[in-house]
């Protein structure tokens, strides 16, 4: 069975999904691993759609940077208007 592609316009509306679902956001790692790459977020990115900052993280006394990925106001009113297109 051929491994069935998602266009563009899925995939950003699911990535917005998963970052509304997120309070603060989702870091890289975990976007990574719902499936989406580097070069998908940065295109949310320079689309307006979300924001990207890094910042400083403990974990077991180490001191790491990572990129958190959150959603913007224009993100949150494309995926109102994605929902309304697919309920028509």
């Amino acid at each position: 069975m051929p491994n069935r592609q998602r266009s563009p316009p899925a995939i950003r509306r699911r990535a917005l999904e998963l970052l509304a679902s997120c309070r603060d956001g989702c870091t890289e790692a975990i976007m990574i691993a719902h499936g989406f790459t580097v070069p998908q977020m940065v295109d949310l990115v320079r689309a307006g759609l979300a924001t990207a900052k890094t910042e400083r993280v403990v974990a077991g006394g180490r001191t790491m940077q990572v990129a958190r990925v959150r959603i913007t106001e224009a993100g949150r009113r494309a995926l109102e208007n994605a929902g309304q297109k697919v309920r028509r």
